[in-house]
């Protein structure tokens, strides 16, 4: 992949491309990370060009200064470590490289970022959702089996999702082969190459097995190895599409559409599981999170029914009560 990033006035920025031409060859990163990056980089070159100073020639002390002026805007912490992020890898690189035989971020400490608790909806808004995804129909002219197909798909994916907290990337890319006979487990390609089982539920099951005669239905001749197929580019059902469709249902149940998402079903999933009494290394590995340290930001629903149980269970909280 070939990135551009030059600019006349500045001859440090040969490096930038250096570097995200790195990031995309040697790391295999995405566009939108490539793009994300260049933002970063751009803005931090803008910052260092104000002070005169060349971007493969910052100090600690610019770096520094830079986080304060990100401070003064009022950009987020998790903003400012994220573009921290980015500058730390790009004088890494320029370390590595033997551009500079030093790296200023050594002793630069990141913003503190107050971890926010994940979104997530109640059992009874994501009923009220089902409920809602099976009343659907599209708003559009159609035959009645497409609209039956539609509606049975999108009862699939919100079935699934909600049964298996996948990503929603995991999801829309399920290949029909997972799901075909009588499996109770789904086989999912997680990140980093790391396979995973995940049980479905019934009523997931049950969708599916409402859905796939649909299914074959709709493709007639033509073959896919999708579960949710689409003649698009990618070939299957696309994250945006179903992030659209999961919002019409969301207006549909009179819940805030801003509160609704695909990853908000997958939050809901793992905060159902561990306030019903799940073990949180099991839904570590449903998630398929690589560290448990990702997975406790849950342990907030866990610190809630730890005094629940305290509340209802311990003698001495009864007599208090008393």
């Amino acid at each position: 992949m070939t990135v551009e990033f030059t600019s006349p006035s500045n001859p440090g920025f040969r490096h930038i491309e250096a570097f995200l031409e790195m990031l995309s060859a040697e790391r295999g990163a995405a566009r939108n990370t490539l793009d994300a990056y260049q933002r970063d980089m751009r803005d931090f070159a803008g910052f260092l060009s104000d002070r005169k100073v060349e971007i493969d020639k910052a100090s600690a002390g610019d770096i520094r200064a830079y986080l304060d002026a990100l401070a003064a805007q009022g950009l987020s912490p998790s903003t400012a470590a994220r573009r921290l992020s980015a500058i730390r890898q790009f004088h890494g690189f320029l370390f590595a490289e033997g551009v500079r035989s030093d790296d200023p971020c050594g002793s630069i400490e990141g913003p503190r970022r107050a971890r926010a608790l994940p979104k997530t909806l109640s059992v009874a808004e994501v009923d009220a959702l089902l409920a809602a995804a099976r009343l659907s129909e599209d708003g559009r002219s159609q035959e009645a089996s497409a609209k039956a197909y539609k509606r049975a798909r999108l009862i699939c994916l919100m079935e699934v999702l909600y049964a298996t907290g996948l990503r929603v990337s995991e999801l829309v890319g399920l290949p029909v082969s997972a799901v075909r006979g009588d499996a109770r487990f789904l086989a999912v390609s997680g990140k980093g190459g790391r396979d995973r089982l995940v049980p479905l539920s019934d009523a997931a099951r049950t969708a599916i097995d409402d859905y796939l005669p649909l299914r074959a239905q709709r493709l007639g001749d033509r073959v896919s190895p999708w579960l949710f197929p689409s003649r698009g580019q990618q070939g299957h059902l696309t994250r945006h599409r179903f992030a659209q469709l999961l919002k019409d249902v969301a207006m549909a149940a009179g819940l805030e559409t801003e509160a609704v998402s695909p990853h908000t079903l997958r939050h809901a999933f793992a905060s159902h599981l561990l306030a019903n009494g799940a073990d949180l290394r099991a839904v570590q590995q449903m998630l398929g999170h690589a560290d448990i340290s990702t997975t406790q930001i849950y342990t907030h629903v866990l610190d809630e029914r730890l005094k629940e149980l305290v509340m209802d269970h311990h003698p001495l909280a009864k007599k208090d009560l008393a």
